[in-house]
């Protein structure tokens, strides 16, 4: 098992939680398909009807952004999530549903910096970084875990 994808993925699993979102699943041990090579995986669902379009773009900011820092958090290394390979992809997504919000490209950067930030603060607080660390523990027993199961953990911590 890989710490920093199990840290990785849980990031993004809590924050899609935190937002109102439905995971409908996460793991550390993805199918190795025709796809990307990927070392973990999230699926995460957007009802309509709780997002309005700027509302989930705004979400799929904080989630897209919510792994790396949350590795950023766990390894005690602040990068920036733009000019890491390994959250290239994070990046992409969180730069894409900016774009709507945000269209010039200079303030739509300081933008995702400033979410960056706001989230690192955010996930470091007792209760957020409790919530993480428990579903970094489920995934490490489990490899996999559904959605319900992720609510669940989150629940008994932001509750």
């Amino acid at each position: 098992m890989d710490d920093l994808s199990a840290h990785h993925e849980a990031g993004h699993a809590l924050m899609a939680i935190v937002c109102g979102a439905e995971v409908l699943s996460v793991t550390i041990d993805p199918d190795r398909d025709d796809g990307p090579a990927r070392h973990a995986d999230i699926q995460v669902a957007w009802p309509s009807e709780r997002f309005p379009e700027r509302r989930r773009r705004e979400s799929i900011v904080l989630v897209a952004l919510a792994g790396p820092v949350a590795e950023m958090i766990h390894t005690g290394e602040p990068y920036h999530p733009g000019f890491v390979a390994e959250w290239a992809a994070d990046w992409r997504v969180a730069w894409e549903a900016a774009s709507t919000l945000v269209p010039d490209e200079r303030r739509r950067l300081a933008y995702l910096e400033q979410v960056t930030a706001e989230l690192y603060r955010s996930l470091r607080r007792d209760r957020h970084w409790a919530a993480l660390a428990a579903i970094v523990d489920e995934l490490s027993a489990h490899e996999t875990l559904d959605g319900e199961e992720v609510e669940a953990i989150v629940r008994q911590w932001l509750d």
